[in-house]
């Protein structure tokens, strides 16, 4: 795979700037050391006006944590556990798809971060069913992780709320996961 052209995320040119945006999330999930090198520039743009590029730099730090050695993400954490207080849809899926990876690859956050995405349910987002859709994220998260969560009672209490949800999405998503994790 060729080397991505970064400087095309600064494009003026939208197509150029979100095909980017497309190949560099794809490159961190399929390739993350071909842009581990890149990690500063990524960091940076969590700061960007341009949502879309925020979104892609959290989830390529997300996927960029499988090879983080140096554990620059580590240090990351707080911020993107951070996007989730935002209270902005997006923004919070993005972070939630971002955390599950860092869980994955770095289990020693697993405790942490799933205690912070049980928070989410308290947040005030743009609009209940924005609420509603961050909190089925959450379950998605927490079905990922069903086998090393399964004990403890908040993560237990929160599925259980979540089985009057009035989305019928997460509702679903409520019922199969409390089934899942009374079969283990």
């Amino acid at each position: 795979m060729n080397k991505i052209n970064l400087n095309d995320l600064s494009s003026s040119d939208a197509k150029i700037k979100y095909a980017c945006a497309k190949q560099a999330i794809a490159i961190s999930k399929g390739n993350p050391s071909e842009l581990y090198t890149d990690f500063d520039f990524f960091t940076e743009l969590l700061d960007s006006q341009n949502n879309i590029l925020k979104w892609t730099a959290i989830q390529v730090i997300g996927n960029l944590s499988q090879v983080d050695k140096k554990k620059q993400v580590d240090t990351l954490l707080p911020r993107i556990i951070d996007f989730l207080k935002l209270e902005k849809l997006i923004t919070a899926n993005n972070a939630i798809l971002a955390l599950a990876e860092i869980a994955h690859n770095k289990p020693e956050y697993l405790d942490r971060i799933t205690k912070e995405l049980l928070k989410v349910e308290h947040y005030k987002f743009e609009t209940l069913e924005c609420n509603n859709i961050v909190v089925g994220k959450v379950l998605l998260f927490l079905d990922r992780f069903t086998a090393q969560v399964k004990d403890k009672k908040e993560v237990r209490a929160f599925i259980k709320r979540q089985i009057t949800n009035p989305r019928n999405a997460t509702k679903k998503k409520a019922q199969l996961l409390l089934k899942k994790i009374t079969k283990i």
